[in-house]
């Protein structure tokens, strides 16, 4: 085994760099510093109290807008309630519903991942909230979701059970929202 000592590889301009092959296993040695960091993170929020039923919640969902918010990456893109992955690999995504109940009523939220364009679509998540003296609360849940080919994977939320109750929108602070961090490749 030979070993190179360089301080600096620069591919020609318009390149990719590779190293290794299909099947190959790149090890950093005890004490390295792996910089290049998560690739994609991005995050929406309900904007307005949802008191009804959605299927899927499409309305007043905006890209978070802090001054202290910023994303990493192109981010996702949404349109009327469905998010698309900017790239494949595997992800990273969590949920949290702000829920808001009267009496003794019970109130969800489903998430669901497509990977045919949104002809098919599998549950992956829920939240919920509700049941007796319940008044507000929150509730958070994620999964991995391997995005294997980016044109055909969809992700959407629906709001389900939402009589005697709603989830928690606001414009200036999260309630309820959805957080997407891309980890690595897809596996």
């Amino acid at each position: 085994m030979a070993t190179l000592f360089v301080d600096k590889i620069d591919p020609q301009s318009g390149t990719t760099l590779s190293l290794g092959s299909s099947g190959d296993t790149l090890q950093a040695t005890t004490g390295t510093t792996n910089n290049l960091g998560i690739s994609m993170a991005d995050q929406f929020r309900l904007t307005a109290d949802l008191s009804a039923q959605a299927t899927p919640i499409s309305s007043n969902l905006e890209r978070v807008d802090d001054a202290t918010f910023s994303k990493i990456g192109t981010g996702m893109s949404l349109s009327s309630g469905v998010y698309t992955f900017p790239t494949t690999g595997l992800y990273l995504v969590t949920m949290t519903g702000y829920f808001q109940v009267t009496n003794d009523n019970y109130i969800q939220l489903k998430a669901n991942v497509s990977s045919d364009s949104g002809s098919n679509y599998d549950e992956v998540m829920q939240t919920a909230g509700g049941g007796d003296n319940f008044n507000s609360g929150s509730a958070t849940n994620s999964v991995f979701v391997n995005v294997t080919n980016a044109s055909n994977f969809r992700f959407k939320v629906d709001a389900k059970s939402v009589t005697g109750g709603s989830f928690g929108g606001n414009t200036d602070t999260n309630q309820t929202c959805f957080t997407f961090i891309r980890l690595g490749d897809s596996q």
